[in-house]
């Protein structure tokens, strides 16, 4: 079950109960995920914590164990509320000396609670370090140079810590009338400060985040959405209502982009903390490359500003408000529901969070931007993963249709920004546009809907898109939320065309597009993957980004040295130079669709397995079953998820593509020349050069 916390309890009522019933519920509320390990340490940190705070009893104090920041994805080990101040508990059971990293870890989670919980904001913070067999402490007590109520980091061992808590308590703190009571801090809303909002509108705009979404050619069609954006959101805001609008367009034309636009330019100069906006994202790598790029140019800008070391953590710090995983934040609605669920009527559970007078029980931002928005889970797949991860049955909406309802909880106004990718949905359960369209007829009517005109093509819900809001009455078409233009590959705007063309198996169309493209846009061939990277390391000059690209069903690439299921390490893998073997530019990890979606390179080398194989007129689908053979896949819904990865494997380049498609091999039945052979002559059909 979804729950901010493993246990929770009055210190009193902590102190009495077994230590063989808080140890029960720390496990069954773990989901059986933690290491023996971690259970271990539960065990000496019920034993240390019943000892050491005998001597509050009689105080109105509380303790919660692994306490969950859900949206920011971070989970504290131990929280001590007591004489109005919040203790940061962090063990570490074993250990007889105090990391750097460690001090760093207690202090980010308590500057976390300071700017994110309510309960916490106008309370004293204490970050305690616990390393349980140090034969030292430093119970020096300062205040951080990061906020003016948070203590630095103090470490302690077990046999001290009682001295420790009662010298913090003996500290004089300011009196102060308390926005929440300590009493009711468990049920304390996320609700990051407005100074986290302009750290991260100043990141963007000082950023080069065009290196990861460069904007050489259209940017006056992006400034159109944007600004058509912000116009509803205006106007939804003056009339008291609740709007949803889907920015639509071809890969690379700079959907993420607007949605870091309007989010950015949606926070600015505005004095109303109603106008809050979060950017929100399924994608993963997405997320963590975003964050970690906007984190370090902040800790440039800031020691080339002041001469001084920045600690990247509090860049992090900073962004994470702005950029955020869409299933933390769907999880934090989650864990204020009422169970068990009965039918489709979902209920707040009162006890589990305070209503705030103007949000209610909704999350604090008026305005949640989806990105990829194709890609939310189905009901069947929620439902199922809620039941097998989470404890939770009977889940009655897909993901879409709940992240509306969470912004419906609401009194006053929203808007949901959806932005969708044609043809993009490449895994199990995404619902693509047609599911929102679907929860908004039959569940949210009053909504009002914002939607392009131009949603004829087939990888949008397969044409349909007009048919199905035929009968709803609040629905406006406009062109402004369509880009039709790819930005991503700026030397050839023709490319999407292109590669929908060649995926459809409308050869004469392709070859068409590429005969007017290739000149400034190259798409090479070749059998041989040395020549592939030497192809890529000549092309690109100083500052440019080349990477090895593969299906993710490219399971018999290993006696090339590529194996899909060493993941590369996304931000290294987009972010550091070639001196780093992590790095895209060292040619070792390919990166799959799953990790590179949503971002870019500037040239990619392609090696083209055989999950996905050209036959005289159409395209045979395999999957390999991980021993000896290939098999058919016959589903029509896997059929699309693995030509829809394509597409997207196709469309990661700016500049320039190299595919490589294997030779084969007579001795091996799995990489037989026949299985690679009708897919090169099909691509060198198309007029694609060899090298």
């Amino acid at each position: 079950m979804i729950s901010r916390y493993f246990y929770y309890a009055k210190l009193e009522d902590f102190l009495q109960e077994s230590f063989e019933s808080i140890f029960g519920k720390l496990v069954r509320n773990d989901d059986g995920d933690s290491v023996l390990l971690q259970k271990t340490a539960w065990e000496e940190e019920i034993r240390i914590l019943k000892e050491t705070l005998v001597p509050y009893t009689q105080e109105e104090a509380w303790i919660v164990f692994e306490y969950s920041l859900i949206r920011l994805g971070k989970r504290i080990d131990a929280i001590l509320l007591l004489k109005e101040r919040v203790f940061v508990l962090e063990f570490k059971v074993g250990e007889n000396k105090y990391l750097k990293s460690d001090v760093d870890q207690v202090l980010d989670y308590a500057l976390d609670l300071k700017n994110f919980q309510q309960g916490s904001k106008d309370r004293i913070i204490a970050p305690i370090l616990i390393a349980t067999e140090s034969p030292t402490i430093n119970d020096d007590i300062s205040f951080s140079n990061y906020d003016a109520s948070v203590y630095s980091p103090i470490c302690s061992n077990a046999e001290k810590l009682s001295e420790t808590i009662t010298k913090l308590l003996n500290s004089q703190i300011q009196q102060r009338n308390y926005n929440v009571e300590l009493k009711d801090w468990i049920r304390s809303r996320y609700a990051p400060t407005p100074t986290i909002i302009e750290a991260a509108k100043a990141l963007y705009l000082n950023h080069s985040v065009a290196d990861l979404t460069k904007s050489e050619a259209e940017g006056a069609q992006l400034d159109k959405t944007t600004n058509y954006c912000l116009k509803i959101i205006k106007e939804t805001k003056e009339k008291g209502k609740k709007s949803i609008l889907f920015v639509t367009g071809v890969p690379g034309a700079g959907k993420t982009l607007v949605g870091l636009n309007v989010a950015i330019k949606q926070s600015e100069d505005k004095k109303d903390e109603a106008d809050k906006a979060v950017y929100l994202s399924g994608n993963g790598p997405l997320v963590e490359v975003l964050t970690e790029a906007l984190a370090r140019d902040k800790k440039k800008q800031e020691e080339k500003n002041s001469g001084q070391k920045y600690n990247i953590t509090t860049a992090r710090r900073e962004v994470k408000q702005f950029i955020q995983i869409i299933h933390r934040y769907r999880d934090q609605m989650l864990g204020k529901l009422q169970f068990p669920i009965k039918g489709k009527d979902l209920q707040i559970d009162p006890t589990k969070e305070l209503k705030d007078k103007e949000a209610g029980y909704a999350e604090v931002e008026n305005i949640a931007i989806f990105d990829e928005a194709q890609r939310s889970w189905n009901q069947e797949h929620l439902s199922s993963w809620l039941k097998r991860k989470k404890g939770v049955n009977n889940f009655p909406m897909s993901e879409g249709e709940f992240l509306i309802w969470s912004l419906d909880q609401r009194p006053d106004w929203a808007v949901i920004i959806c932005l969708v990718g044609g043809g993009q949905e490449i895994n199990t359960g995404e619902a693509g546009i047609g599911e929102w369209i679907r929860a908004i007829k039959e569940t949210f009517p009053d909504w009002q809907v914002y939607i392009s005109d131009q949603l004829t093509s087939k990888e949008y819900a397969e044409g349909n898109v007009k048919q199905f809001l035929s009968d709803y009455k609040n629905v406006v078409y406009s062109n402004d939320l369509h880009l039709a233009v790819s930005m991503r590959s700026f030397r050839a705007e023709k490319l999407s065309e292109l590669v929908h063309h060649l995926l459809d198996g409308e050869t004469t169309k392709a070859k068409d597009l590429y005969n007017e493209i290739k000149e400034k846009y190259p798409i090479k061939l070749t059998r041989d993957l040395n020549k592939t990277k030497a192809w890529l390391r000549e092309r690109a000059r100083t500052n440019e980004r080349y990477g090895l690209i593969v299906s993710s069903k490219a399971y018999r690439l290993k006696p090339m040295a590529i194996d899909v299921r060493c993941k590369p390490d996304t931000v290294h893998w987009f972010l550091d130079d070639i001196n780093d073997i992590r790095s895209s530019l060292f040619l070792e990890d390919a990166a799959t669709e799953f990790d590179v979606q949503g971002l870019e390179l500037d040239y990619v080398g392609l090696i083209w397995d055989g999950d996905l194989r050209r036959n005289k007129n159409s395209w045979d689908y395999f999957e390999f079953n991980g021993g000896t053979k290939w098999n058919n896949v016959n589903k029509e819904e896997r059929k699309a998820y693995q030509l829809n990865a394509y597409r997207v494997l196709l469309t990661r380049a700016r500049q320039g593509v190299v595919i490589c498609v294997p030779t084969g091999d007579l001795k091996d039945p799995t990489r037989s020349p026949e299985i690679y052979d009708g897919t090169y002559e099909y691509l060198k059909s198309i007029g694609f050069e060899e090298i």
